[in-house]
C-alpha cells in the first residue's frame, strides 16, 4: 500500500507531502491545478523517465520519495525476493520508501531504503508495488505478459498453468543433459581423465568430515607439550600432590567443621557444601593425574599431523573447497563419470523419457489454450458489458491469439495473447498501447480489473504478480452523469480488495472515495505554488463536491445535491 509521497521542487510544487490510506483516495483541484504532477511525480519514484526540466525554477534538484508499507506474509513482504535478488539490507523490513533524485545536470540518483539501486530495478520493483492506468509509461497492463496472466487468472488456470510449467521445466532439463552427452567424444575423454584423476586423488587422500579441524587442535597440544605438561603437573601438585595440597586441606578442614557441628547445629547446613567441594578436588586431581600419564612426547606423531594438515590445505586450495564441500564433490564425480561412461545407454533413457514428458506437455498445453479460448469469451462479453457502463457502448474488445508451435512452447504454453480494442465504430481493433485516449484506456483497465475479479491483488505480490495499488488517471475523461456514477461504484469495488488512487472532476465519481484530496494553486511571493491537503470534515468535503457540481460559485441547491450524493455514496459502500 502506497503509505505517503513525498515531493520537492518538481514543477509548480515547493514542498507537499501526502499521506494516503486503505481503500479509495481521490483528488480533485480546478483543472490545471496539479493533479496529474501529482501521478507523474509517483511514476518519477517508480523508475519513470527524468529530465531536469522537472525542477522547479530556481533549484538545484528536484526530489519524491514514496513510502510503502505491507503486511508481513510467512515468506515476509512481497519485496523480500528483489531485495535478495539485489542483495540490499532490509528485505524483511514491512516499509520500503523509494527515492527520486533529479539535478539540474542532468544527473538522477534512485535509492531504495537509502540504498542506491538502478532505475531498470526499480521498475521490476514498481510492478508488485503500483499499476498505473492513464497516459503513463508505467500501465503494466499493455504487456502482453501481464495480459495474458490476467487472462489466466479469469479463467481460473491455476492447476493446468502449474502442470505445464513442470512439464515444461523437466522437458528443458532434459534436452540439456542429452546436449551435454552430444558432446564431441575428444572433450568426453579429457573429462573422463580429469574426473579419474581427481578420484583418485580424493580416494588416497581419503578426508573426513571435521579432520582439519580435529587435526589442528591436535597440533596445538602436541605443539605446546612442556608448557602443558608443566601447567598440568603444577595444578596437580596444587590440589593433590603436595604437602598442605587443597585436598589435604579440605580433608582437614571437613574434619574440624564436623567437630564443631557436634556441638552447634548450625554447621550442619554446611556439611553438604564442603563435601561437594571434596569430591570437586578430588575429581580434577583424578582427571589431571590420567591426562599427565598419557601426556607423553611423541615427536613422530607432530610431524604425521603436520604432514597431514598439509595435505588437507592442499586440496581445499587445489579445489577452493572446505572439506565438507569436497566430500560432496566426490559425490557428484562419481555421478558424473556413470554418465560419461555410459553415454549412449544414458542417452536412450533420456530420449525415451523426453519423449513421453512432451507428450504430457503437449497434451496439458492443449488443455490450458482451450481454457484460455473459454475464458477470453467470457472475458470479452463481460468487459463489452462493462464498457458499454462507462459511456464506452459502441466500444469493441476482443482478446487475440497468435499460436506457438508445441515445441516452441515456454513455461506458459503455446499461447500468445492481446488484448485489442477499437473505441470507435468504423475503425479497426488495435492493441492497447495504440490508443490515444488516457480516458479510454483508463476505463478499460477499470472493466477489466472489475470483470477479473480481486483474485490478482488479494494474493502475494510478486514479480509480474499484481500490484496492491491502483492509480487511475483521467478515468473520467468525456463522460458524465450516470456513467461517471457507474464508474466511482467500480472504484469503490475495487478498493474493497485494494488501494486505489484517482484524479477526478467529476462529483459522482468523488462522492464514493475514503479519503478525498483537494488539489489547488496559489500565488505565493508572485510564484506559483500547487498544494493538496486532505478533506476530513463533512462539511469540507460537501463544499468540494458542490464546487465540483457548480464551479466557483458555490449554490445551496449545489450543497443540498453534494450531501445527499455523500449520503448515498455511504449506502453504496455499506452494501
Amino acid at each position: 500500500m502506497l503509505c505517503s509521497l513525498q515531493i520537492q521542487n518538481y514543477a509548480v510544487i515547493d514542498r507537499l507531502s501526502l499521506e494516503f490510506g486503505p481503500g479509495f483516495n481521490l483528488l480533485s483541484g480546478e483543472t490545471g491545478s496539479g493533479k496529474s504532477i501529482l501521478v507523474d511525480a509517483l511514476g518519477l519514484a517508480l523508475g519513470g523517465r527524468a529530465s531536469p526540466e522537472v525542477i522547479r525554477t530556481g533549484e538545484e534538484r528536484a526530489s519524491v520519495a514514496a513510502v510503502f508499507r505491507a503486511d508481513q506474509g510467512a515468506a515476509g513482504p512481497p519485496w523480500k525476493p528483489w531485495f535478495d535478488e539485489l542483495g540490499l539490507e532490509g528485505a524483511g523490513d514491512p516499509e520500503i520508501i523509494l527515492r527520486r533524485e533529479v539535478h539540474t545536470s542532468g544527473k538522477t540518483r534512485m535509492l531504495v531504503n537509502d540504498q542506491p539501486v538502478t532505475v531498470n530495478a526499480v521498475r521490476n520493483l514498481a510492478r508488485m508495488l503500483v499499476e498505473v492506468h492513464g497516459q503513463s509509461e508505467h500501465v503494466a497492463l499493455l504487456e502482453a505478459r501481464v495480459q495474458l496472466e490476467l487472462l489466466d487468472e479469469f479463467a481460473e488456470n491455476e492447476t493446468i498453468l502449474e502442470k505445464v510449467r513442470e512439464r515444461y521445466e523437466r522437458r528443458s532439463e532434459l534436452e540439456a543433459e542429452i546436449a551435454e552427452i552430444g558432446r564431441n567424444e575428444q572433450t568426453r575423454l579429457e573429462e573422463l581423465d580429469r574426473l579419474r584423476f581427481e578420484t583418485q586423488e580424493l580416494k588416497a587422500a581419503a578426508p573426513v568430515a571435521g579432520e582439519d579441524a580435529r587435526l589442528e587442535d591436535e597440533k596445538r597440544v602436541l605443539s605446546n607439550l612442556e608448557k602443558i605438561r608443566s601447567a598440568a603437573a603444577g595444578a596437580y601438585a596444587a590440589l593433590y600432590e603436595d604437602e598442605g595440597s587443597a585436598s589435604s586441606r579440605l580433608a582437614a578442614a571437613a574434619r574440624s567443621m564436623y567437630e564443631v557441628a557436634r556441638f552447634d547445629a548450625a554447621f550442619d547446613a554446611f556439611r553438604g557444601t564442603m563435601d561437594s567441594a571434596r569430591a570437586s578436588v578430588d575429581e580434577i586431581s583424578r582427571f589431571l593425574g590420567d591426562y599427565l600419564h598419557k601426556l607423553e612426547a611423541d615427536p613422530h606423531r607432530l610431524e604425521e599431523v603436520e604432514d597431514r594438515l598439509a595435505l588437507l590445505d592442499r586440496l581445499k586450495r587445489k579445489y577452493a573447497m572446505s572439506i565438507q564441500e569436497i566430500l560432496r564433490y566426490q559425490e557428484q564425480i562419481r555421478a558424473r563419470l556413470d554418465l560419461l561412461d555410459s553415454p549412449a545407454k544414458r542417452e536412450d533413457e533420456l530420449s525415451g523419457e523426453l519423449r513421453n514428458v512432451c507428450a504430457e506437455y503437449s497434451q496439458a498445453a492443449r488443455e490450458l489454450s482451450a481454457r484460455r479460448r473459454e475464458g477470453a469469451r467470457r472475458l470479452e462479453k463481460l468487459t463489452r458489458a462493462e464498457l458499454a457502463e462507462m459511456g464506452m457502448e459502441k466500444t469493441r474488445f476482443e482478446i487475440r491469439f497468435a499460436p506457438l508451435a508445441e515445441e516452441s512452447g515456454g513455461a506458459r504454453g503455446i499461447d500468445g495473447v492481446e488484448f485489442q480494442i477499437s473505441p470507435n465504430p468504423g475503425e479497426d481493433l488495435r492493441p492497447l498501447e495504440k490508443i490515444a485516449s488516457g480516458g479510454e484506456l483508463s476505463r478499460l483497465m477499470l472493466a477489466l480489473k472489475t470483470v477479473a475479479g480481486s483474485r490478482r491483488v488479494t494474493g502475494e505480490a510478486g514479480p509480474g504478480g499484481a500490484a496492491p495499488t491502483f492509480v487511475f488517471d483521467e478515468v473520467d475523461a468525456g463522460i458524465s452523469g450516470r456513467v461517471a456514477e457507474f464508474v466511482g461504484r467500480r472504484l469503490l469495488r475495487l478498493a474493497r480488495t485494494a488501494q486505489v488512487l484517482a484524479v477526478s472532476h467529476l462529483a459522482q465519481i468523488a462522492c464514493f472515495a475514503d479519503q478525498h484530496f483537494r488539489v489547488e494553486k496559489q500565488d505565493l511571493s508572485g510564484r506559483t505554488v500547487t498544494f493538496a491537503h486532505p478533506l476530513e470534515s463533512e462539511k469540507e468535503r460537501t463544499e468540494e463536491l458542490a464546487r465540483m457540481l457548480s464551479g466557483a460559485q458555490i449554490t445551496d441547491l449545489a450543497l443540498r445535491h453534494a450531501a445527499a450524493m455523500l449520503k448515498h455514496a455511504r449506502r453504496e459502500e455499506s452494501v
